[in-house]
Formats: structure tokens, C-alpha cells, sequence
């Protein structure tokens, strides 16, 4: 096993990642739509706040735990839905899963995951969260539904904003496939991660497993390509989550809200949660990044007196990310790329280590700014530059 005590930072892993993963995997994580700057600004406007340092104060005895939608936490995070994550390492949907589980955080299945509902009920204990796309086949949408209550899914994940797809230049650039073409080009770039082939020659997990088997003619590629291509339903709108709601029965968490009216009809619509999100700077480019988005979404939530919860997603790289997040009123951060790179360097352990380099941070960035419980931290530790979330 691989010695991760020098791996001390996300970038490490993702360092790593890019040199094990396949170039049009690791493309597929590490990109955002056009011209990429929704993606940079994620991260690069957390950078805009600073931290009030305290001392002198007792942070003998400190806690990052907390709960989200009544389940105890080891610190205010979730793994985010990730497509396709089994392409990042085999069975990698699997491997996060239980690292999520041995950490103490919850963990997102995406609809198109490469690694099954049942897959992941089969391997872990903790009930999961199970990530919905709204889809045109109204009947394969009600099943997976009802399997997702079958294996205990704690929560339903549904994503407001993929309905048409942003264009991201990397992945048209590199013909993205799953699993690859067997191209010139993408033979030679496998050729060259002879640890990500050998993990891939020993599992069957190798497209999309919440699909195949379970919607006519998909064990094919080219019917499943097709399929899954006119499936997303471009007509989605807030009445057509009354009908998720009822085949549901559960908690539901609404991902892709950006602006504080979306917010409002979240509120309205009684969702449990809402994760402000841009996709993760790849759908609307321009769009501008959560962290901004934060303040105005919590402003207007607070002010309708609602108990949602408030996660927030996109550029989270560093415990004191989630730190700044959780100071503007989030109540937890979801990460997709911060794992998928420790998955991608270390498998399981990857993923592991990303989460305790997080935890580690955030605890001692908390330590710093003079409190010792997560639960208690404010606005207060933040200095916020003016103009700050005015969008």
C-alpha cells in the first residue's frame, strides 16, 4: 500500500491522478463549458475572504462534527454525484463509497455512475444518497426511484440544471466514451497507465450501471449512447417535481439552485435541502461562482424562516473552503473533483486521504480564528471584502 503521509494538499492527489487516469477521464473531471472561467472563479473567489486570526483563547478541545437532514456527520460535507466515476479507477463508485462510510460522511450515488444502486448497497452499511437526472422515460424514472428506496437511500439528489448539456471543448476534443474507443490515439494514452488498465481488466463495471439491464436493448453501447442522449427532458419545470416528490416519499435535496428566486420556489416546494451549484463551472460559463452566490441565496432563505438546509458546491479544495462556506451560512459543502482526484492517485485510500486532509484544515483553520465547534462558527471570523455576493 501506498505510503500517503507526504501527500499533504488536494493538488498532490491531483498531481497523481493525472498521471495514472487516462487523458480523456481525467479531461472529463478537470474542465469546466467554453471558455472555462466559471470554473476558475469556483475556486479562485474563495481566495476573496479572510480570516479574522483570535488567540488567547482555550482550543484544547475541538469538533467539525455536525448533522445534515438529521444524520450525525464527521464534518459539514458530502460527497458530491460524480458521472462516471468507475472511469477514474475501477469500481470507483464503490471504493468512494466505503472510504465516505469509513470517514463519516455521506456519500452521493450519481444516475450515471458506472457502479449500480444495488452495487453500492451490496458494499456499504450507511444508508447513501442517491442523485436523480429528470428524464423523458417517466417509467424507468419511477423504477429507479423505487430501487433507490429498496437499497435505503437516505435522500434523493435531484439535479435542476443538466437538462441541456454545456459544451465543454476537452471532451468533444478527446471523442469522451465509456468505456474508451479503441482509437490509435486512446491506445496509446492507455498504454501508458498500465495501473489504471489492470484495475479495469478486473471488474465488469465498465459503463453505465443504473441503465444497463434495465432499459431495453442498453446492453448495447451505441442503443445505450442513444438512448441516454434524448433522454434528458428539456421541459422539466417546478410542477414536474411534484410527481418525484410523490413516487419519492423521502427527503429531497434540489442541486443547481444559483439564484436566491430559485431558492424561493425550493422553499415553496418544500424541498429539505438545496445545493448551490453551478455544475461545477460546466454548464453556463459565465455564471458566477457559488461562493458569490452564497450570501443572497442564505439572505433570502432566512428571511422566508425556512429549515432548509443550504449545501453549497464548486471549487471547495481546501478545508479552509469549507471553513469560508460554513461561515456564510452553508451548512456543508459537497466536493466532486477533491475526491475524484484521490480516487484517480490512491483508489479508495485516495479518497480517504483527501477527506482527512480536508477535515485536518478546516479544524485547524477553525482552531486559528479562535473556535473550537463547527456548529458555533459565523460571519463573524470572515473579513468580506464590500460588494462580496452582490450578484
Amino acid at each position: 500500500m501506498a505510503d500517503l503521509s507526504k501527500i499533504t494538499c488536494i493538488e498532490d492527489l491531483r498531481k497523481v491522478a493525472k498521471r495514472k487516469v487516462p487523458k480523456m477521464f481525467y479531461d472529463y473531471v478537470d474542465c469546466g463549458s467554453y471558455t472555462e472561467s466559471t470554473y476558475r472563479a469556483n475556486s479562485s473567489d474563495f481566495e476573496q475572504l479572510k480570516f479574522r486570526q483570535r488567540v488567547a483563547v482555550d482550543i484544547s478541545q475541538r469538533s467539525t462534527k455536525t448533522s445534515l437532514l438529521g444524520e450525525q456527520v464527521a464534518m459539514p460535507l458530502a460527497i458530491a454525484p460524480t458521472g462516471i466515476t468507475g472511469m477514474q479507477r475501477a469500481d470507483g463508485e464503490i471504493l468512494a463509497a466505503k472510504a465516505a462510510e469509513a470517514f463519516g460522511v455521506p456519500f452521493t450515488l450519481s444516475t450515471m455512475s458506472c457502479c449500480s444502486i444495488e452495487d453500492i448497497a451490496a458494499h456499504t452499511s450507511r444508508p447513501f444518497w442517491f442523485q436523480l437526472y429528470m428524464m423523458k422515460d417517466r417509467d424507468f424514472m419511477a423504477r429507479l426511484i423505487q430501487r433507490a428506496k429498496k437499497a435505503g437511500c437516505s435522500a434523493l439528489v435531484v439535479t435542476l440544471d443538466l437538462q441541456v448539456l454545456g459544451q465543454r471543448h476537452l471532451d468533444i476534443k478527446n471523442g469522451l466514451s465509456t468505456p474508451p474507443k479503441p482509437t490509435l490515439r486512446n491506445l496509446l494514452n492507455l498504454a501508458t497507465k498500465p495501473e489504471w488498465c489492470w484495475h479495469m481488466l478486473q471488474t465488469n463495471r465498465r459503463s453505465f450501471g443504473n441503465i444497463v439491464g434495465h432499459v431495453p436493448g442498453a446492453e448495447n453501447l451505441s442503443v445505450l449512447a442513444k438512448w441516454t442522449a434524448e433522454q434528458f427532458d428539456a421541459s422539466l419545470n417546478w410542477n414536474d417535481l411534484a410527481w418525484i416528490k410523490e413516487q419519492w416519499g423521502g427527503k429531497i435535496i434540489l442541486k443547481g439552485i444559483l439564484d436566491a428566486r430559485d431558492a424561493e420556489n425550493a422553499v415553496q416546494y418544500g424541498a429539505d435541502a438545496i445545493v448551490v451549484s453551478n455544475h461545477g463551472g460546466r454548464q453556463l460559463d459565465g455564471a458566477p461562482s457559488t461562493i458569490a452566490a452564497l450570501p443572497a441565496i442564505v439572505e433570502k432563505v432566512k428571511s422566508l424562516n425556512s429549515t432548509m438546509e443550504i449545501y453549497l458546491d464548486g471549487g471547495v479544495r481546501t478545508g479552509q473552503d469549507i471553513l469560508r462556506a460554513y461561515a456564510l451560512g452553508a451548512d456543508a459543502v459537497m466536493i466532486g473533483r477533491a475526491f475524484l482526484f484521490g480516487l484517480g492517485a490512491y483508489g479508495q485510500a485516495g479518497v480517504y486521504r483527501a477527506l482527512e486532509l480536508l477535515q485536518k484544515e478546516l479544524d485547524v483553520s477553525m482552531a486559528f480564528c479562535g473556535h473550537t465547534d463547527i456548529q458555533q462558527v459565523d460571519k463573524e471570523i470572515l473579513i468580506v471584502p464590500e460588494g462580496f455576493g452582490k450578484v
